[in-house]
């Protein structure tokens, strides 16, 4: 069942996060920035097993400008269209909020452009660099994320 995070989901979804930041799949974040931006987040909830097995996170980064971050969905339930109703929800909550240009910092290219993203110089997100990338140990020289944009 896909919903919007709620308070009891924070302690899960910076486990998650971090569990799969130390597999190199994302960065990793505090348990102060989860609880900042619960309200940027979705999550996948198995009623049968009572357990969050995905996350995404719509963050705002400017007037025209929105970011999906921190895409992560259990190893065992993959490829079954989880991370794309992730996605999908995070997209439509942009949308909503008239964001039509929508990015991701990605290590899964691949997935990102099987949802109609496409590849751009991350020097063409300039609000992005400022507010997040400034503050990585990998800015600017190590980065190894793909920039990946759709534009709705």
């Amino acid at each position: 069942m896909l919903r919007k995070a709620r308070i009891g989901d924070v302690k899960t979804i910076h486990r998650l996060i971090n569990l799969s930041a130390k597999k190199g799949e994302m960065l990793p974040r505090s348990l102060m920035d989860i609880y900042n931006s619960l309200r940027d987040f979705f999550v996948y909830y198995d009623e049968d097993k009572s357990a969050v097995i995905g996350i995404c996170a719509m963050n705002i980064i400017w007037e025209n400008l929105a970011e999906v971050r921190s895409l992560f969905v259990a190893e065992n339930y993959r490829k079954k269209g989880i991370g794309k109703q992730l996605v999908d929800a995070c997209i439509a909550e942009a949308i909503t909020l008239e964001l039509f240009r929508i990015f991701s910092m990605t290590y899964k290219k691949e997935f990102f452009a099987k949802l109609g993203f496409k590849e751009v110089d991350r020097t063409t997100l300039p609000q992005k660099i400022w507010s997040d990338c400034f503050h990585c140990s990998k800015y600017p020289d190590y980065c190894d994320e793909t920039a990946m944009i759709v534009e709705l």
